[in-house]
């Protein structure tokens, strides 16, 4: 459990309890309305901006809570995801084969910032943006809203190296998820909770064709999944050719049945052998975790408390406090000092190639490679 959880849990139970007194509630120097005074129209903004996005394109509000989940679970939740390259020299973790083309919602982020800067320069940071955002994406899907607490400071690194071995991917099952999760001070209850996250979005074809496709020896396609739904999931997914551009896959929601809507869908899709994902299906796989699909199955309500309670754990993971501690950053691609320099946007590779091409180590190959062999 990560230092001061208890602390944050007694909080947030307070929280519950009084929610006229919100405006008091202090975890280790994170605080609900932390703009109140120096930003009072942050959150409002940030609100809006993302409201209308989604608007625009449902995909964003998945997208949103994904780079939210993405920057926190690696070096904590100091925007380093939203680096386009770090002023080391290190390739960002943007570029990771676990991230690359499938993220969504930068823009967004970018559309935010620039508000933000407009009405309070320097004083909303990047990562606090995250935060707000994947909450507010999360209400626009249909959660309940939950507070946010804020004060994080920007990060000046990003490095994709970090991820390799210390990211859950698709190809992962349940011991080494857990694992993953336990060592950044999350449950395996809170990997259940999160999971959730998978009634709303979608995965490219790609991220699951080995269970459609070449199985094993002794079964084309994996024998746990429900024989229509598989045979649907061909229908839309051809057998995978090397030489297809990935960023031209179809992708395929996770919940067919209300895949745009956050709620607790996804578990009663696991139950029915529709899981998407390998990560997805072994949640039903496991006694442990099955358990808690079929509680989560059941009941709603509890589900969306709980999942706020995850996505509050996951906003506290190694933040960034207080004067030293990183920066807040006027660009969130950027480090400040770097914004003079003259750089191509995210990512530099499709400055360079109209189309991906499929070299050994390609990251793209990669990306593919890792989806199926567990990213270990």
């Amino acid at each position: 459990m990560p230092r001061h959880t208890l602390l944050f849990l007694f909080a947030l139970v307070a929280s519950a309890a009084q929610r006229g007194a919100v405006d008091a509630l202090i975890v280790d120097g994170l605080q609900v309305g932390f703009y109140s005074q120096t930003c009072p129209e942050a959150e409002g903004a940030i609100r809006n901006i993302v409201n209308n996005e989604i608007g625009m394109d449902r995909s964003i509000a998945p997208g949103l809570i994904r780079l939210f989940f993405h920057d926190c679970f690696i070096t904590g939740c100091d925007a380093s995801i939203l680096l386009d390259e770090s002023p080391v020299g290190d390739v960002p973790e943007k570029e990771s084969s676990a991230n690359g083309f499938t993220l969504v919602g930068l823009s967004t982020i970018d559309t935010v910032k620039s508000a933000l800067e407009a009405m309070c320069p320097h004083t909303v940071s990047c990562a606090d943006i995250l935060a707000f955002a994947a909450r507010d994406a999360a209400v626009a899907a249909g959660l309940p809203s939950y507070d946010v607490v804020a004060g994080r400071r920007d990060g000046v690194r990003s490095n994709m190296d970090d991820l390799p071995g210390n990211f859950p991917v698709p190809g992962h099952h349940v011991p080494r998820l857990t694992k993953l999760f336990g060592q950044r001070g999350l449950s395996q209850e809170d990997l259940v909770l999160l999971s959730g996250a998978h009634s709303i979005g979608g995965a490219h074809c790609f991220m699951f064709s080995n269970r459609i496709y070449g199985f094993s020896e002794d079964a084309e396609v994996d024998p746990s999944l429900d024989p229509e739904y598989a045979a649907s999931l061909r229908q839309v997914c051809p057998p995978r050719n090397p030489n297809d551009d990935p960023q031209l896959a179809a992708k395929v929601k996770f919940d067919a049945q209300t895949g745009e809507k956050l709620d607790n869908a996804y578990y009663s899709e696991l139950l029915a052998r529709r899981g998407l994902l390998t990560s997805d299906n072994a949640l039903i796989e496991d006694p442990q975790t099955r358990a808690m699909v079929e509680a989560f199955a059941g009941d709603d309500a509890m589900w969306q408390q709980k999942f706020a309670g995850a996505m509050q754990k996951v906003g506290m993971l190694d933040v960034l406090i207080g004067e030293g501690k990183g920066q807040v950053r006027q660009q969130c691609r950027l480090v400040n000092g770097q914004e003079q320099q003259q750089r191509p946007p995210f990512p530099r590779s499709r400055q360079r190639r109209p189309r991906w091409s499929f070299p050994r180590h390609h990251p793209v190959a990669d990306l593919i490679n890792g989806f199926f062999r567990g990213f270990h």
